[in-house]
């Protein structure tokens, strides 16, 4: 019998507040492995978020942004998060799932591809890059973190809503690059918490498949 991550919705919420409510999680999994794997399923006030990396050129005048800055312990330059995003933070131990960080990353797009399609939206893949696309538009962004093999951070899938603020930054750190939504994409109006709904059953069954057979009980 699989043992499904918990799906949690969790309405809209602060960066600050679910970043606490992660490290809380993630700190409490690590030292007590029976513990259920989670995903939170949320979205964020307006708020610019990157990596702990030294080269933060991707938020280019982060004096002047129209929104906050966090930096924080996931991979990657600076991405945005606002009202009409999905966000995901699967708190999942990695342990039983190989310990491959790559394997991992490509799961969580492969979730997303899934999720796109029972939309008609073709997703894809970007060779060398992280994320999904759609016609050479962005439409979803992940960055990971990992304490001890449990994982936080997740992907952030913009479902409709105002894309304007990714123009005041270089998302993801990629020039050029064209944000896009699965309401564009689709032609129609579409309910965050209705895609939210959608995506569970999706990640269950999709983290359940991936797992090696001799982990399954089973982001």
């Amino acid at each position: 019998m699989a043992n499904f991550p918990t799906i949690r919705w969790l309405g809209r919420v602060p960066y600050e507040d679910a970043l606490a409510m992660q490290e809380d999680l993630v700190a409490r999994k690590a030292a007590d492995s029976a513990l259920p794997d989670e995903l939170l399923l949320l979205e964020h006030e307006p708020v610019y978020t990157i990596g702990r990396t030294p080269d933060q050129s991707s938020l280019r005048d982060a004096a002047h942004l129209p929104h906050p800055v966090v930096q924080i312990n996931r991979g990657g330059q600076a991405t945005y998060h606002g009202p009409g995003q999905l966000v995901g933070y699967p708190i999942l131990d990695l342990r039983p799932r190989g310990q491959d960080l790559h394997r991992y990353l490509r799961g969580l797009e492969e979730v997303l591809i899934a999720l796109l399609a029972e939309y008609g939206v073709v997703g894809e893949r970007c060779a060398g890059m992280t994320g999904v696309w759609v016609g050479g538009k962005k439409i979803a962004s992940i960055g990971v973190g990992v304490r001890k093999w449990i994982s936080m951070h997740g992907f952030a899938l913009n479902v409709t809503g105002d894309l304007a603020p990714f123009r005041a930054i270089t998302p993801c750190g990629l020039t050029g690059v064209e944000m896009t939504s699965l309401a564009a994409e689709c032609g129609r109006e579409v309910g965050v918490r209705e895609v939210a709904d959608r995506l569970g059953p999706i990640f269950q069954r999709l983290d359940a498949a991936d797992r090696p057979a001799s982990a399954v009980e089973t982001a």
